[in-house]
């Protein structure tokens, strides 16, 4: 019997399933191992932790794991690749393969086929694939350099909105609201807050963003509406890139979805939509969102599907190196 793992290591949580050929063992949810968003001590903790769950619910060791396929944020990163590596490779057996979220999203919706998956949640990042099998990504820098359209970015945006809107003299619900969240008396205190170190998780302040638009604050849709559309233009530098990698002008994939916001958060997935409509008036969506362990799962159990990204993977890494050495 082959055993298979896939894990999806996102900013606030990890999802762990072991399966084998035919059916899901064993399933198991924890706090983030990515470095970039925690300690050393606590990134460990929870991938033990997540790792024993699984051995407790399925009986089987995971030095029996043939191969592993891991997704995460900022995959190319020598912090987060380095150590995922290092820990995964020292507590679970077979071939590890590591990949980028977005793309085990993608696997998740398209199986090694042609498309494009928009990812959104705390961070943000946009995959495709031409159906001569190329791959191409926009985005996916982190916070602070991208992340158009997520949780994060929705967060920030709020927060210059309301200051923004305190010097044009406009009024916000935002304000109040984002006060009374963190428990501050006044503007001057959110200055403050808002730029200590470290600074705050702004990603959290999303609920509030949504709940002020969804009562008519004006600010606040105007905030949804423009992380939409620039998260629309990611997608849509991504399609041009698509065509020409694919030679085919005319070439509009389908479009996939996976995270939180592009699952709960309506405003910025309409006018994402909306916006890459006027160029793509043909463009299809499908519905609701796709779960990215899906891919990482179906990519550890397909043999030829993982030995050919883990190929491709070597060979860009090569590359990087290669770079680096000049």
């Amino acid at each position: 019997m082959a055993y298979f793992l896939a894990i999806d290591a996102g900013g606030t949580k990890t999802d762990f399933v072991l399966a084998d050929e035919m059916r899901v063992l064993a399933r198991h949810r924890t706090g983030t191992i990515k470095r970039l968003r925690t300690d050393t001590d606590t990134a460990l903790l929870n991938l033990d932790m997540g790792l024993a769950e699984l051995t407790k619910a399925s009986g089987v060791p995971m030095s029996a794991v043939l191969r592993t396929c891991l997704g995460t944020a900022g995959e190319s990163v020598p912090l987060v690749a380095d150590w995922l590596r290092q820990t995964v490779a020292e507590r679970v057996g077979g071939s590890l393969l590591l990949l980028g979220d977005v793309e085990i999203a993608l696997d998740a919706a398209f199986q090694g086929g042609p498309g494009v998956l928009v990812l959104a949640g705390t961070g943000s990042n946009v995959a495709g694939r031409t159906p001569s099998g190329a791959l191409a990504t926009c985005g996916g820098w982190g916070p602070m350099l991208a992340d158009q359209g997520s949780g994060h970015a929705i967060g920030a945006h709020a927060l210059r909105a309301i200051f923004l809107a305190i010097d044009e003299g406009r009024t916000t619900d935002l304000q109040d609201a984002v006060l009374a969240f963190w428990d501050l008396g006044s503007t001057d205190l959110l200055v403050e807050h808002a730029n200590r170190t470290p600074t705050p998780d702004v990603s959290r302040l999303t609920h509030l963003v949504v709940e002020c638009a969804a009562k008519g604050d004006v600010v606040a849709q105007e905030v949804l509406k423009a992380e939409g559309e620039a998260l629309a233009y990611l997608v849509r530098l991504l399609i041009r890139r698509l065509r020409t990698l694919q030679g085919d002008a005319t070439f509009v994939p389908k479009l996939a979805f996976a995270g939180s916001i592009m699952e709960r958060v309506a405003p910025v997935r309409e006018a994402m939509l909306a916006s890459l409509r006027e160029e793509f008036p043909q463009l299809q969506a499908s519905e609701g969102v796709v779960d990215p362990i899906e891919g990482a799962l179906w990519r550890a159990r397909d043999e030829q599907a993982f030995a050919a990204r883990a190929s491709a993977v070597a060979q860009e890494a090569k590359g990087t190196y290669a770079e680096q050495a000049v």
